[in-house]
């Protein structure tokens, strides 16, 4: 079956629901790896993907400190130029080479933001980069005003075709709006963190800001072989160790919200991550999710996302399985966007 594609906003790009995410592909070696990595596998994962019909990728220069985007452009070399897949990717966080675990720098100072896009051509192997975003709010004390402003001369120039931004309030996209189109915003956005669907989802769709989402699996509880076991098997630096939603008391509410996917993804005869997917896939302003893979294995553990729609009576159950889990926080079901 062909995938599903929706309008990015107004970008002109059509996209499939379900994108490749690479943050993973970095490897381990930095403050948010998920530990070791074959790079071989991570291509054949890439590979496998756009075989399967998914049309891009979301990478970012911080991933393993510029690793995922050099995987990333290694894997483009061995797709033809027909079926090259839109590469995303987005830059502002700066870490300290020499102390690679230590907490990245927020900066999208203008002149920043231009090195990191040159290094990034770069590194990917590419003449434009499809869609770039700023991966987090600067905090340097550079007003927003000024980095998108910048951002806007790199799209005038030719080196970026599209811009956004990621993690920013509706505050702050109001001011970017202001001085030029935001268009794409990409927020966290899951079963268990649901809160954009309070105020940035309804502004994107109101402002024709595209929507990506990202960890929308919840950074892997959301899939049928997640357990309790596999929190204690993770690397030493892998930086889920550090987040609450994988420490008690929220893992075992978690786990209890996996697990009352089951039986929806047996009726469909697909996984879990499907059922989690097309969840937030069905929000009104969603147009795609994010979904990480290190193996082509765990791309057909959620490719199914791509192309089913979750029916009313399931986004009910799946409403009742998460007030009777108290699993996450946010609103339990889409509803029609107000406004």
């Amino acid at each position: 079956m062909t995938l599903t594609t929706r309008a990015l906003g107004t970008t002109g790009m059509e996209i499939t629901t379900v994108g490749f995410g690479a943050w993973a592909v970095g490897g381990g070696n930095w403050a948010y790896g998920w530990g070791p990595q074959d790079d071989d596998a991570s291509v054949a994962a890439i590979r496998h993907a756009v075989d399967a019909g998914i049309n891009w990728i979301d990478t970012a220069a911080i991933y393993g400190l510029g690793h995922s985007e050099a995987v990333v452009g290694r894997a483009l070399r061995t797709i033809p130029a027909v079926d090259r897949p839109y590469v995303f990717t987005k830059g502002g966080m700066i870490p300290d080479l020499d102390r690679p675990y230590d907490e990245p720098v927020r900066n999208c100072q203008p002149a920043s933001i231009r090195r990191e896009v040159e290094a990034s051509l770069t590194r990917l192997g590419i003449e434009r980069i499809d869609l770039y975003q700023f991966h987090w709010p600067d905090d340097t004390g550079t007003p927003v005003e000024e980095s998108w402003a910048e951002l806007g001369r790199l799209v005038d120039e030719g080196k970026v075709a599209h811009a956004g931004v990621c993690n920013y309030s509706v505050e702050l996209l109001e001011r970017a709006e202001a001085v030029r189109h935001v268009e794409s915003v990409q927020p966290p956005f899951s079963l268990i963190r649901r809160r954009a669907g309070t105020d940035v989802i309804p502004w994107a769709a109101a402002h024709g800001t595209g929507v990506i989402v990202y960890s929308p699996m919840q950074a892997g509880i959301l899939t049928d072989s997640f357990s309790v076991d596999r929190v204690a098997a993770f690397a030493e630096h892998d930086w889920r160790r550090r987040s609450a939603e994988f420490q008690e008391p929220a893992l075992s509410r978690n786990i209890a919200l996996r697990d009352a996917l089951r039986p929806l993804s047996e009726q469909r005869g697909t996984t879990v991550s499907a059922i989690a997917l097309g969840w937030v896939t069905a929000w009104p302003g969603v147009t795609a999710a994010i979904v990480g893979a290190r193996s082509p294995g765990q791309v057909d553990g959620w490719i199914d996302a791509g192309r089913i729609e979750l029916t009313s009576d399931e986004l009910a159950a799946i409403e009742r399985a998460l007030e009777s889990t108290g699993a996450g926080s946010g609103p339990s079901r889409p509803a029609a966007l107000v406004g």
